[in-house]
C-alpha cells in the first residue's frame, strides 16, 4: 500500500460520511449507505470519480441526467439540478470534459441558469421526451451525435420493473418525468462508464442494492443499476463529495465549488423555477437551506485542501500506519 492509496482511502470514507450525515434521524440514508457500500467494495465519491477521470479526456462528453418533477406541484426539484451543474464545473475544469445536461422541460430554463453562474455560458443543456416509446430513439439519436465517455444520473426518476415511475411517497408519477433512463441504458448498451447518485431507492443506477431497497426502504426501487454508485441524505450532497474527490485525483482543491457558490446555485435555481421538496420556491435542497449546505461544502473542501497541502508534512506518519498493517486489503 502506498501513501496515495490509503489517503484516497480515508478522504473517500470522510468524504462519504459528510455526504451521509443524517439530520432528520430516520436512517434511511445509512440503510442506502450501508448496501452500497458492500456492493461497490469501497468508498464510493473516490471509487467513482477514479471511473470518471479514467473515462473522460479532455473535450469528450459527459452526460449529466437530472430533473425530478414533483407532483403535486408540476415543478421540477433543486435536488439533482443544483449538484449537476457545479458537478459540470468541475467536470470542465478539472478534466477538460464537456458536460452535457439533460433533463425534463420544466428544468430547462433553471439549468442554463446554472451553468451560466458555474462558467460554463455554453454548456449544452437536452430537455427530454416523457413518452416512453419513443424515448429509446431520441437516446440513440442524441449518443449518435454526440458520443459520452461516461454519464452521470444525479436523482433523476427511474422506472421500476414494470416500467412505472414513483415519488417517494409511492405515488405512481410517470407521466411527469421525463425518460432519462433510455439515455443510461442506451449508455450500458455501448460500453459507456455509468455513474448513479440517489438518496431514496427510486433514481436511476439504485438497483443495484434493489434487495436492500425492497427490504427496508417504502418505495419502488428502479430496475437500472449503475457501474459506480453513490447515496447520501441528499443526492447534491453525494454529487458533492463526488466532486471533492475529483479535486482531490486532479491535485486542485478549486475544482471543487465553495460555500458561495453554493448559496448562489441555490438562490439561482430558486429564482429560475425550481421548488424545494415541500414545493416551495426557496434556496434550499430536500428541506436543508444554506445552514447546513454551505457547512457540508466548505468541510468537504477544507479535507481536500488539506489532504493536498499536507502531504510531504504528514509523510512519516503514513509510513508508520502503512508499516503496521491495519489498512492491508482495505483500499
Amino acid at each position: 500500500m502506498t501513501q496515495q492509496q490509503l489517503t484516497e482511502y480515508n478522504l473517500g470514507q470522510t468524504l462519504d460520511d459528510l455526504a451521509n450525515l443524517d439530520p432528520r434521524g430516520y436512517g434511511v440514508c445509512r440503510i442506502l449507505y450501508d448496501a452500497a457500500r458492500g456492493a461497490m467494495g469501497g468508498p464510493l465519491c473516490m471509487r467513482a470519480a477514479k471511473g470518471l477521470a479514467r473515462a473522460a479526456r479532455p473535450g469528450d462528453f459527459v452526460y449529466l441526467l437530472t430533473g425530478f418533477v414533483l407532483a403535486p406541484f408540476g415543478k421540477a426539484e433543486t435536488d439533482g439540478a443544483v449538484g449537476a451543474a457545479l458537478l459540470a464545473r468541475a467536470l470542465a475544469k478539472g478534466l477538460g470534459a464537456v458536460p452535457v445536461l439533460v433533463c425534463p422541460q420544466e428544468a430547462v430554463q433553471a439549468a442554463r441558469a446554472l451553468a451560466d453562474l458555474c462558467g460554463l455560458p455554453g454548456c449544452r443543456v437536452i430537455a427530454f421526451t416523457k413518452d416512453a416509446k419513443e424515448a429509446p430513439a431520441r437516446a440513440g439519436a442524441l449518443l449518435a451525435e454526440a458520443p459520452p465517455a461516461a454519464v452521470v444520473s444525479i436523482e433523476a426518476p427511474g422506472a421500476d420493473a414494470a416500467g412505472a415511475y414513483h415519488n417517494a411517497a409511492g405515488s405512481d408519477v410517470t407521466a411527469l418525468e421525463a425518460k432519462l433512463d433510455a439515455i443510461f441504458l442506451a449508455c450500458q448498451q455501448r460500453g459507456i462508464p455509468t455513474v448513479a447518485i440517489g438518496d431514496l431507492g427510486n433514481e436511476i443506477g439504485m438497483g443495484a442494492i434493489a434487495a436492500q431497497l425492497a427490504r427496508y426502504v417504502p418505495c419502488r426501487p428502479a430496475a437500472t443499476a449503475a457501474d459506480h454508485l453513490i447515496t447520501a441524505t441528499v443526492s447534491d450532497w453525494g454529487c458533492y463529495a463526488l466532486i471533492a474527490a475529483l479535486a482531490f485525483l486532479r491535485g486542485d482543491a478549486g475544482v471543487m465549488h465553495g460555500a458561495e457558490l453554493e448559496r448562489a446555485a441555490c438562490e439561482t435555481a430558486a429564482h429560475n423555477g425550481l421548488i424545494d421538496m415541500t414545493g416551495e420556491s426557496v434556496p434550499a435542497i430536500d428541506g436543508f437551506g444554506p445552514e447546513i449546505n454551505m457547512p457540508i461544502v466548505t468541510l468537504m473542501r477544507e479535507c481536500v485542501r488539506k489532504a493536498l497541502a499536507l502531504r510531504e508534512t504528514c509523510a512519516p506518519w503514513f509510513e508508520k500506519v502503512i508499516e503496521l498493517g491495519y489498512f492491508e486489503n482495505r483500499t
